[in-house]
């Protein structure tokens, strides 16, 4: 749903343009050094970038999720490093709060979050507890007022520089399943929590993750998220929904930057006196790619018109995640082939786009986990 069609292409525009001239060209330099300058964060910042979904009433922007993956297909076309950092804070780091948070928990942190003056982390998967989320270890037993919260959370996105953790914690251990889960909000610097060294990986330099350690670690009863036990891992799902339609969006625009860049070299680069773009197979190659960044974001956009009327859409969201990311692979592997020898060499921003999308099909639910979701959806609706 786009509440006011002339406010969305304005803070499209202005996206764009923050896009293009200051974040295309930081890319190399963010790849390098693995970092963000700080003057690009406090821009982000003064745009409001870590506030667009927060609710108004809190000092964010307030947008729908259909305004959402508008901003996701701009976003896409630069280094994800970039929505990295301004992505926990206005999905999996706040949405647990918007969607199940008493109301003193979001006075006291949603306007922390749309201003970013702290970054928001959401901590679920486990060494042991990945896409069996629901079979988590990490303990929280009650002790009077207070919790006291042991185990170790991995992979968890701007942990290194989070303000507060979302933690998925069994508070009833007689209760194997997801039930037995709940959603806590703990601050860094509380004591008992500590941070692993930051993971080296495949791509997304300037995105950090790391294991987020929680030993005897003392929290009070109000950083129960809801004030209620036992509904964390449903929290936890609630807040996948949507992050996997985000994902889904900004795998769109990933591939529509991918297919721009690749376009552009077959019109320049020329082999046998003309350029390549005119051969058929390079034309097949470019042709497949627009087809299917087509589909991907007819996709996504009816899923999120559906959630803003308040579908369930567990299953369009999964259809559309698992659709685009592999999709975008699918795009990245194309360009790379097009760009031929120079697509494999650092200097042109295929080869890191190449390694960075990969994540795509793996974070927010793998695309086997998806496959199930789907299914299981189908056979349930079947039967009745």
């Amino acid at each position: 749903m786009i509440r006011d069609q002339d406010l969305l292409e304005q803070l499209l525009g202005t996206i764009r343009d923050f896009v293009k001239n200051e974040l295309v060209p930081l890319e190399h330099q963010v790849a390098e050094t693995d970092q963000i300058p700080e003057s690009i964060v406090q821009q982000m910042r003064e745009l409001g970038l870590f506030g667009l979904t927060i609710p108004e009433e809190f000092g964010g922007l307030g947008i729908t999720m259909e305004e959402e993956v508008n901003v996701a297909f701009e976003l896409g076309h630069t280094s994800p490093a970039f929505r990295s950092l301004i992505g926990t804070n206005n999905g999996i780091g706040s949405s647990g709060i918007i969607i199940d948070g008493t109301d003193e928990q979001k006075q006291k942190y949603l306007p922390k979050y749309a201003s970013g003056e702290i970054i928001g982390s959401f901590c679920l998967t486990e060494p042991d507890a990945g896409s069996d989320a629901a079979s988590l270890k990490t303990s929280a037993v009650k002790d009077g007022d207070y919790y006291i919260l042991n185990g170790t959370k991995r992979f968890i996105t701007n942990a290194p520089r989070a303000g507060t953790f979302t933690v998925m914690a069994r508070t009833n251990p007689e209760i194997k399943g997801a039930s037995g889960i709940s959603a806590f909000l703990v601050e860094a610097g509380t004591a008992g929590l500590s941070l692993g060294k930051i993971d080296q990986k495949m791509g997304q330099k300037g995105s950090h993750t790391c294991d987020v350690i929680f030993e005897n670690c003392r929290i009070h009863k109000d950083q129960l998220i809801g004030g209620v036990e036992g509904v964390g891992f449903k929290t936890a799902m609630k807040v996948l929904d949507k992050g996997r339609l985000h994902i889904a969006a900004y795998s769109v625009g990933s591939a529509e930057r991918m297919l721009e860049d690749a376009l552009n070299y077959a019109i320049e680069r020329k082999q046998f006196g003309q350029p390549i773009a005119n051969f058929q197979l390079i034309q097949a190659m470019l042709a497949d790619s627009k087809a299917e960044i087509y589909a991907a974001k007819c996709m996504v956009l009816d899923a999120a018109r559906r959630r803003d009327l308040g579908e369930n859409i567990s299953t369009e969201a999964s259809c559309a995640k698992m659709f685009a990311t592999e999709m975008c692979g699918r795009v990245a592997d194309r360009c790379v082939q097009i760009h031929g020898g120079a697509g494999y060499i650092s200097e042109y921003a295929i080869e890191r786009f190449y390694r960075d999308v990969r994540l795509f099909r793996l974070y927010e639910g793998t695309t086997q986990v998806q496959q199930i979701i789907i299914a299981k959806n189908m056979i349930k609706a079947a039967t009745a």
